[in-house]
């Protein structure tokens, strides 16, 4: 019988049904951070227990750590705390950390595909919830709790349940100025931010397999903002050729045979699928978020809604996020000013969406009275772009280039959003208070319409800034 990929992976990492129903997972590849692996390394020390494979497990720095100056010991001291808990918990364990002189340090969601270390036909667990990333290589990952990182250290096993899937067909070519953010915003859009509940997502259709690696990681990163359990697109060419020499990837005459077991995982023609959903690619125009949701969106030239046009169990929501954003149902998004321009995060701070953002900043200025910053999403990111010259084209600009780390995407760090202000941001999240303010207000869109936005002062339409 055809299968698709969930359940090949599934299948192939089994380790027995629990008497709970639920089945107990080998996990092939554990990341872990500076945030919420301290107190699992605590657990195991009062248990008197070992990490159990040190050698599945990776570390690095980059929730909490300042991208302004990264000179230790840090002026932030709960960052400096983490960080020698960090450091301390690693070597003693001896799980490899990638630190800040490691020239591999950076997001974990962005240097585990960059360094090979995410594959096809993996199980990852890493204790963050945009996890969901790692699928864009054809694996099965998921974010977990602390409690669930001292298990994985412990036993290299999770207890979960298997998840119904949903097959995203995303078909037709996508216009200029728009990107896979847009593309992940329109999903969200129209599934709603609990239409995933108890799903997998498989992205496909000829939109998805014309994107490249980085793109599909932007998509699948947002799958858990729809309520997915995970989200993953098939491996193909793109995957290999993506995979093909970077540090942890199989060398040599072994790459080719994994290469053939990989393209193996993926989903066979005509297997089943729980639910399919079908979008237009042509369709979807540059998308701003206008609440406090990822589902609360319009295209950019669209006005804002109206409570009314809800479904009836949403229109509490609307009015709630209408209220805290002090916007006016029927206005324009484009037009609405902002305060501060972000561009990172695990979504949206890999090269190619540095390079579609200084493409719309070069040869401009960031408008008066903005705070403009952008941060790589890794060391080598950082170090790509700069051999590039993009850092020049943002700092002319007037953005500050930061070091690589997790920064305004969410707060935890120096980098915050000040009362009341407005923040384009090409994050994840749009939640009250996620960007360090309990008021801060936050309107997610792709890397170059936060361009757009920082050098006009308000929404753009990006599409007009490329004519």
């Amino acid at each position: 019988m055809a299968e698709t990929l969930l359940e090949k992976v599934w299948r192939a990492h089994t380790v027995r049904t629990l008497p709970s129903g639920q089945t107990q997972l080998l996990i092939g590849l554990h990341l872990v951070h500076e945030v919420t692996s301290p107190q699992a390394f605590q657990m195991l020390r009062e248990a008197g227990l070992k990490v159990r494979f040190p050698d599945r497990t990776f570390a690095t720095i980059d929730h909490i750590v300042p991208t302004a100056s990264q000179r230790r010991p840090f002026g932030d001291l709960l960052a400096e705390e983490m960080t020698v808990h960090l450091v301390r918990n690693c070597r003693e364990f001896g799980i490899p950390l990638f630190d800040l002189d490691s020239g591999r340090q950076g997001i974990v969601h962005v240097i585990g595909p960059e360094l090979g270390l995410t594959q096809p036909g993996m199980t990852i667990a890493c204790g963050d919830s945009h996890t969901s990333t790692h699928g864009a290589l054809g694996a099965l990952a998921f974010g977990i709790g602390t409690s669930q990182v001292r298990d994985v250290l412990a036993s290299q096993c999770l207890a979960l349940s298997k998840p119904r899937i949903r097959q995203i067909r995303v078909e037709g070519g996508l216009a200029r100025g728009v990107y896979a953010k847009d593309v992940i915003l329109a999903i969200i859009n129209r599934l709603g931010v609990k239409g995933g509940v108890g799903y997998a997502y498989e992205y496909a259709g000829s939109a998805v397999e014309a994107m490249s690696m980085e793109e599909r990681l932007t998509i699948c990163n947002m799958s858990v903002e729809a309520g997915a359990r995970l989200g993953y697109v098939n491996p193909d060419a793109t995957t290999f050729a993506y995979l093909k020499g970077r540090p942890f990837a199989p060398p040599g005459e072994v790459f080719d045979r994994a290469v053939a077991w990989w393209r193996g995982m993926a989903t066979d023609p005509g297997a089943p699928f729980d639910d399919v959903a079908r979008l237009d690619a042509q369709a979807i125009q540059p998308m701003v978020t206008w609440g406090i949701n990822p589902g609360q969106s319009v295209g950019v030239g669209e006005r804002l809604p109206h409570p009314s046009q809800a479904p009836e169990p949403d229109r509490p929501a609307w009015e709630e996020a209408l209220a805290f954003m002090a916007f006016d149902p029927g206005r324009p998004v484009a037009g609405i000013p902002i305060d501060v321009a972000f561009i990172g995060s695990c979504t949206n701070a890999r090269l190619s969406d540095l390079r579609a953002a200084a493409e719309v900043v070069r040869g401009r200025k960031v408008a008066r009275a903005v705070r403009a910053l952008v941060v790589p999403g890794s060391q080598a990111v950082a170090a790509a772009a700069e051999r590039e010259g993009l850092h020049e084209i943002f700092l002319e600009a007037g953005f500050e280039w930061r070091k690589a780390g997790c920064s305004l995407c969410l707060g935890m760090n120096e980098d915050k959003l000040q009362g009341r202000e407005v923040c384009a941001s090409s994050s994840n999240r749009n939640f009250k208070g996620r960007q360090g303010s309990p008021t801060g207000r936050t309107l997610l869109m792709s890397p170059a319409m936060v361009a757009a936005a920082a050098v006009t002062g308000s929404v753009a339409d990006v599409r007009e800034l490329l004519r």
